[in-house]
């Protein structure tokens, strides 16, 4: 029989005590990234850290609330609330606010809320409540592309708000499936798939055919015998040169001129200080600018004299590597990566599997996140508009990361309950 307890019974608070630290040092951070000297109360509510603040408290009633609604909630409501965030990710299109080219903002005056946050959960919460079925096996093809389907959804909608950083988020929930079975195969070949890509890119399409006929032609050569072989060594061939080709009409056609030049600058293509790579250049100088110690809480000057665009959101890490240096910034990754592990052993403890599942789509998701945000500010990914968890400013993506946090939290608080 359930015995009624505390909300805070049985919480793991080691992850809670995590949480908390990374939420202080994001708000400092915000605070040193956009110091007024005019106004250095840092309670001052006019500024962007104050805003912080209230939307860090906003956090904390949401994680109260998230943690007083019965663990069942979660699997019950999981696929309605999927539905309602697909909803809501469809209406934005047409209701939504288009800020910076980005059709994808609810706002109510200054209030604004970006559905493409929230998704996330939801999305984590029906994959693992599809898989998480004891007639489901990973190596069925139905159940493949089911659990393809609830991935690819959300995203291809978020694309059509202009969004694309949001959408390349869903690509982690594909080390879910990994965990749960699915073949090392597709990882290996959605890594081919990246490679081929850049390839496309770097290499004049012609040349790329080229080559490529080349190694079949040699290969056809050594299984001349065996036509089985040659047929899949042509079928490869054909389906490679078409993802090239296809690589570069998308390219040249689809995406938007600043999207291509950060591509362009990224693969080296371009050196474009003063354009396109004028954020991550300056990103660069301001990081490397902290040396080993940093120069100290307040004493950034490329922080305080502007020189970093967006450097409270996308580009909050510079502030870190130029304030606290080489030190801060390693503090931080490995404050990170011991959270991670974290959320990965209590995943791994779990007794219900819909619990593990979702343990596992909040870890890929916020490593997604880190690998991406950390890797554009030093120049080693593109500018794709990914916030830094817990540091970047906006209350859309505290919001989420929180409720994807607590209700793994509570979850884990509910296993003992759950009759073994």
């Amino acid at each position: 029989m359930r015995e009624d307890k505390s909300i805070f019974y049985n919480l793991d608070w080691i992850l809670v005590g995590m949480f908390l630290l990374l939420v202080l040092f994001g708000w400092l951070n915000i605070y040193a990234a956009v110091f007024n000297e005019e106004h250095p109360k840092i309670l001052d509510f006019s500024q962007k850290y104050g805003k912080q603040l209230m939307w860090i408290f906003g956090s904390f009633f949401l994680a109260i609330i998230i943690l007083m609604l019965d663990g069942r909630f979660y699997t019950t409501f999981a696929y309605p609330i999927y539905g309602i965030s697909i909803l809501f990710l469809i209406s934005v299109i047409f209701l939504g606010t288009e800020i910076k080219g980005s059709h994808s903002w609810f706002a109510i005056g200054s209030f604004r809320i970006q559905p493409a946050e929230f998704s996330k959960f939801a999305s984590c919460m029906a994959l693992a409540k599809f898989l998480g079925n004891l007639n489901v096996k990973m190596d069925d093809l139905k159940t493949k592309f089911i659990a393809v389907l609830i991935i690819a959804v959300p995203p291809l909608i978020i694309i059509l708000q202009n969004e694309t950083g949001s959408a390349l988020v869903y690509a982690a929930f594909f080390l879910v499936l990994y965990r749960e079975g699915l073949s090392g195969n597709f990882l290996l070949l959605g890594l081919l798939i990246v490679a081929f890509f850049i390839f496309a890119l770097l290499v004049d399409k012609l040349i790329l055919i080229s080559i490529l006929a080349g190694i079949a032609a040699i290969m056809l050569f050594i299984t001349r015998r065996k036509k089985k072989y040659s047929l899949i060594i042509l079928g490869v061939f054909i389906a490679i040169s078409g993802f090239v080709f296809s690589v570069n009409y998308l390219f040249e056609n689809k995406l938007q001129a600043h999207q291509k030049q950060r591509i362009d600058v990224l693969l080296g293509k371009k050196i474009d200080n003063k354009g396109a790579g004028y954020n991550v250049n300056q990103s660069k100088i301001a990081i490397g600018s902290g040396g080993f110690w940093g120069k100290g809480f307040l004493e950034g000057t490329q922080t305080k004299f502007d020189f970093v665009p967006e450097q409270s959101t996308d580009f909050i890490f510079c502030t870190i590597g130029e304030e606290h240096g080489f030190v801060g910034t390693v503090f931080v990754i490995i404050l990170f990566m011991l959270f991670l592990f974290r959320i990965v052993f209590i995943a791994e403890r779990q007794r219900s599997i819909f619990s593990r599942i979702y343990g596992y789509g909040l870890a890929s998701i916020i490593f997604f996140h880190l690998l991406v945000n950390i890797g554009m500010t030093i120049g080693l990914a593109p500018i794709i508009g990914i916030p830094l968890p817990f540091f970047s400013y906006g209350g859309s993506s505290l919001w989420a990361f929180t409720i994807l946090l607590f209700i793994f939290i509570k979850l884990d608080a509910y296993r003992l309950e759950i009759l073994r």
